[in-house]
């Protein structure tokens, strides 16, 4: 490859075989002010790709050059200037160069599905997130979830490196990661986390249901490395530990979608009886698109405000009558929690339970039903579309609103309401969409929250 000033034009000449195309790495990137490239034994659609590999990260739009055959170069020699562009000097381009990659500050800006083409890049980053928040640094995983909360939303794959320039929430230790994978298909880093009996051990204990970081963090300097090592040991566990263990390996199984829907189902027939015309609605990953999950969270309300009240305790005491209930835990909201809802993160009456689910043939299992997490959470009529919002997630998504909320809104979200600090008082909304139009953000369906 060279490029040379002559004949007051600009032009590059590529001489390299397909098989080496992509090890060409000119230093500086070509010009923008580049106006011919001549290219020998390559196509007109590979030559465009070089093109635009090789000026990622150059700002600003740029005039496209004249993509010819050798042919135009050694006849321009010939003649001593430049010779008119004939169409058997031009190359064939089908390829449409794309633009630049262009991302908006905050997650919920972003329209992010649930599939998306980098999938071992979020993974690594992701990797090293749960890494750090094993050890306690909520900054530095944070920092991880953010970037790959970015990489999530782009709609199309990464071409190279370059292309991370610019783009929000890429730090230079992410940045670092990243070249590794692209380049040598893994990073040394992430690999030697997951190896290590330390991630191993925290990833193992807070996958049991009750139990958080601490808790996993106190029994490995205990020394305890397995489930075997928590029975044997004696280790003193909660009520919901004692759960979580007794039934890990059932809960370690995700739910799939037509679970879900029978326990939806199994939920609203209760409903009908205890409080007709009450609404079971289904949140969480299910309703961004997951054909799977850890758990299933239903919320409950009813049209009439305040018939709600009650619900949560019938419901519970029907589903031990059925004999449903492996575990159970309520909570219930006091009316000084619900009129302080603009501090509150989170005051409604709910449930967390562990249910008998009844397989639909048993076949040759040895038990007829799985252990599964069901969340039951009873919101008041008025609330419900914050809790809709609020339940449904992700996690980053629902953080990233919060913040957008606070520092570009003076407001304050949660899964009860929206309050605004200048204003003084709340604002309703009768839907999602009219809370995104409280916040001047473009309404984002549950689909494309998975940030």
């Amino acid at each position: 490859m060279s490029c040379n000033q002559a004949m007051g034009i600009r032009v590059c000449s590529l001489n390299k075989s397909r098989a080496d195309l992509t090890q060409l790495r000119p230093h500086p990137p070509p010009s923008a002010a580049l106006t011919h490239v001549v290219a020998e034994q390559l196509t007109g659609d590979e030559a465009a790709a070089w093109l635009a590999r090789e000026r990622g990260g150059v700002g600003g739009p740029s005039p496209h050059p004249a993509m010819l055959d050798l042919s135009w170069l050694t006849e321009s020699i010939s003649a001593g200037q430049p010779v008119p562009i004939e169409p058997r000097h031009r190359l064939q381009v089908t390829t449409t160069v794309e633009p630049s990659l262009q991302v908006a500050p905050y997650a919920c800006q972003r329209r992010t599905p649930l599939d998306h083409p980098h999938s071992a890049l979020v993974m690594a980053l992701e990797t090293l997130a749960e890494a750090a928040l094993f050890e306690g640094e909520e900054a530095r995983g944070l920092a991880f979830t953010r970037a790959a909360s970015v990489l999530r939303c782009l709609p199309r794959a990464l071409r190279g490196t370059h292309e991370l320039s610019g783009l929000p929430g890429i730090g230079a230790h992410s940045h670092r990661v990243l070249q590794e994978v692209l380049e040598d298909g893994v990073c040394v880093e992430v690999e030697t986390v997951k190896q290590s009996e330390r991630y191993q051990t925290m990833k193992l204990f807070t996958q049991i249901f009750g139990v958080g970081v601490r808790t996993a963090d106190r029994w490995y300097r205990e020394g305890l490395r397995s489930l075997g090592d928590l029975r044997s040991h004696g280790t003193r566990l909660t009520r919901e530990q004692q759960a979580g263990v007794q039934y890990f390996e059932d809960l370690a199984v995700p739910v799939g979608q037509a679970e879900a829907e029978s326990l939806v189902c199994l939920v609203l027939d209760a409903t009908a009886h205890l409080l007709p015309n009450a609404s079971v609605t289904l949140a969480g990953g299910f309703r961004r698109g997951k054909p799977c999950g850890h758990d299933v969270d239903l919320l409950l309300s009813h049209p009439e405000e305040g018939r709600e009240v009650g619900l949560l305790g019938s419901l519970v005491a029907w589903l031990g009558e059925q004999d449903l209930l492996l575990y159970q835990h309520s909570s219930y909201s006091t009316a000084a929690e619900a009129s302080s809802s603009c501090r509150a993160l989170d005051r409604f009456d709910r449930c967390f339970t562990i249910l008998r689910l009844v397989l639909p043939t048993a076949g040759t299992r040895v038990r007829a039903w799985r252990a599964v997490r069901l969340d039951l959470v009873v919101v008041p009529h008025s609330q419900l579309p914050f809790a809709l919002l609020g339940w449904t997630g992700s996690r980053h998504f629902e953080r990233e609103l919060r913040r957008f909320a606070r520092h570009e809104r003076e407001m304050v979200l949660n899964s009860h309401g929206l309050y605004d600090m200048r204003q003084g008082t709340f604002l309703l909304a009768s839907s999602e969409e009219e809370i995104f139009q409280h916040l001047g953000l473009d309404y984002i369906p549950p689909t494309l929250r998975n940030a």
